[in-house]
């Protein structure tokens, strides 16, 4: 029977405690390139990248939110554009990033707002900077690696610490598959030790040749609400969709555009 999304999830999470080590050894050399890898798989550079993102949150206590938004990236130029669909009461609101900045668009008062890539995403448990590409072997370096068994897959299991300033996170834990360098297990710590954020990606879809990530599961390991004596989190899917990598016209990533589009 094939696994469903829920469930691949509930493995990854269930396997969390466990490491079994597999038989071949990777060399420091192999691990690095891997955690490079994982990186690339990441960037989109030489094309633009355009999806649908449904973002559902789910605060135990308040119930569910669900935002629908429209992502455009340019990864070379360190560019990206979201316009948020839904709800209503947020349709046209924005992001745009270029020149290193990002900004905030709500088009209630017609102003730009700037924002942090670690501010949080429409109130969600994703961080501005979880949307763009990642640089996890340039920002960090690794104290230890070993080969697992993450439910289904064959991985290279990191413990790495921050190397530069303005990370989000001093500490990160990642599960890295060992035959395309995909992650699939991501736990974010503070400096002391304390567990975070737990973030999951048992899905990809294969697109032109690159891989994107079909489902994600970010859970926010400070936020939570004890309900009938157990402890809920509160955790945020990301389902993407309808990925395209067709160039766009450069208005894309401006102010304009997004005042356009709330229009």
């Amino acid at each position: 029977m094939k696994k469903t999304f829920k469930n691949i999830l509930i493995s990854l999470f269930i396997a969390s405690g466990v490491l079994s080590p597999l038989c071949a050894q990777v060399t420091a050399d192999m691990a690095k390139q891997i955690l490079k890898l994982s990186d690339k798989n990441t960037n989109y550079s030489g094309t633009d990248f355009k999806a649908d993102y449904t973002i559902v949150t789910d605060k135990p206590g308040s119930g569910k939110s669900v935002t629908s938004a429209v992502m455009y990236r340019r990864d070379s130029a360190s560019m990206f554009t979201i316009v948020i669909k839904a709800p209503e009461t947020d349709k046209g609101k924005g992001y745009v990033q270029f020149d290193k900045n990002i900004w905030f668009y709500d088009p209630r008062d017609k102003q730009f707002t700037y924002t942090s890539a670690k501010n949080k995403f429409q109130n969600s448990c994703l961080n501005n900077s979880d949307l763009v590409p990642q640089t996890i072997s340039d920002d960090y370096n690794i104290k230890e690696f070993k080969e697992v068994k993450l439910g289904k897959f064959d991985c290279i299991y990191y413990e790495l610490s921050a190397s530069k300033k303005g990370v989000d996170y001093p500490i990160v834990k990642l599960w890295v598959s060992k035959d395309d360098g995909l992650i699939r297990k991501k736990e974010d710590y503070s400096l002391s030790g304390q567990l975070l954020r737990t973030t999951a990606i048992p899905s990809y879809q294969k697109v032109e040749n690159r891989f994107v990530p079909g489902g994600m599961l970010v859970v926010d390991n400070l936020r939570g609400t004890k309900i009938d004596g157990k402890m809920q989190y509160e955790k945020t899917q990301i389902t993407i969709a309808n990925v395209s990598f067709q160039k766009q016209s450069n208005v894309v990533y401006s102010k304009k555009f997004l005042e356009e589009m709330s229009d």
